[in-house]
């Protein structure tokens, strides 16, 4: 099992930029394909990136892609989300998310393993 504790989110005025954390403890870390997914109100919870076990390949969301960029440091046990040129729409709760399998990386049922979550707010 892994445990997920998500943090960076925060207000940010549009055009700005955010680093999401997500630190992992459990059983080890480089076993696990990492998602991000977000969730604002009303709508349901969409992928937002993800990244293989080693870093070696990356997805993104059209939405997102060239704007935001996922890391991961496995000696740290963590990833990371960079979010650059804030939108209002990129307002929502961000989700991290852990599986040993990467199949439908893009889906959330993929995922077995979920954190918290943190709030990203952009203001216009």
């Amino acid at each position: 099992q892994v445990q997920l504790v998500e943090s960076g989110g925060g207000l940010v005025q549009a055009g700005g930029s955010l680093r999401l954390s997500c630190s992992a403890s459990g059983r080890t870390f480089n076993s696990y394909f990492m998602g991000w997914f977000r969730q604002a109100p009303g709508k349901e919870r969409e992928f937002v990136a993800a990244i293989s076990w080693s870093g070696g390949s990356k997805y993104y969301a059209d939405s997102v892609k060239g704007r935001f960029t996922v890391s991961r440091d496995n000696a740290k046990n963590t990833v990371y989300l960079q979010m650059n040129s804030l939108k209002p729409e990129d307002t929502a709760v961000y989700f991290c998310a852990a599986d040993e399998d990467s199949d439908t990386y893009y889906e959330e049922l993929e995922y077995d393993y979920w954190g918290q979550g943190t709030q990203v707010t952009v203001s216009s």
